[in-house]
């Protein structure tokens, strides 16, 4: 059995994803003055801002967790080209177990350590598996961010209760899953800096461990 076939886009999975995606925003935010590096809506807002201001200096601090960003998705990409994924076998696993080293390597910086360095490798950890992990069965999800999940959700809500459409009840569940899950994903991530600081980030090493286990349980089944 293809254990990659049968993780990759199940609620299962999904759901564990958003937790973690969750937890890295709230560890970002309570350890590391308030960013979101899972999304770059905010940086590139403040990247027009301060390119507006001719504040250059900051502009470059905006910069630099895009760049981390794009440079995640193409690392996405390059393990799952044809040519690539052919000589990995598991291009989905090589992913998370890359997101896991590096997120094993945040956990172990000093909490003295600058935070722009810590937010470069979120950004692009982040980016790696929102590139990697983007459907739910034939959906598309984003299990980094909600604001997306949150929409589906509320239109399959409305789609279900108002217009009584085939399916949409199920998606309604789906993706409402998804919210709750990256909203207690957050609310772990908080408590665990709160205590724990830098080391926290390993809180997320756990939650991708596990679902790096599903594919290998999966494919012995």
């Amino acid at each position: 059995m293809d254990g990659s076939r049968t993780t990759s886009g199940t609620l299962r999975l999904a759901a564990l994803l958003a937790v973690a995606g969750g937890y890295l925003d709230g560890f970002m935010f309570i350890g590391h003055g308030g960013v979101f590096a899972n999304a770059q809506t905010g940086n590139v807002v403040l990247l027009g801002v301060s390119a507006a201001r001719a504040d250059w200096r900051g502009a470059v601090r905006h910069v630099l967790p895009i760049v981390a960003f794009v440079l995640g998705v193409a690392t996405a990409e390059t393990v799952g080209h044809p040519w690539v994924a052919r000589r990995i076998r598991r291009p989905a696993r090589v992913a998370l177990a890359l997101e896991i080293v590096v997120l094993a390597v945040v956990g172990a910086l000093p909490g003295t350590l600058n935070s722009t360095v810590i937010v470069l490798a979120v950004a692009y950890a982040a980016a790696m598996q929102n590139s990697t992990f983007g459907k739910l069965r034939d959906w598309s999800v984003n299990t980094t961010m909600t604001t997306g999940n949150l929409r589906t959700a509320s239109q399959a809500t409305y789609r279900a209760v108002i217009r009584r459409l085939p399916g949409s009840a199920e998606q309604a569940r789906a993706f409402g899953a998804i919210c709750l899950a990256f909203l207690v994903g957050a609310a772990l991530g908080a408590v665990a800096t709160g205590w724990w600081g830098n080391r926290a980030a390993w809180g997320a090493v756990l939650l991708l461990l596990v679902g790096l286990l599903m594919f290998v349980v999966d494919e012995r089944g």
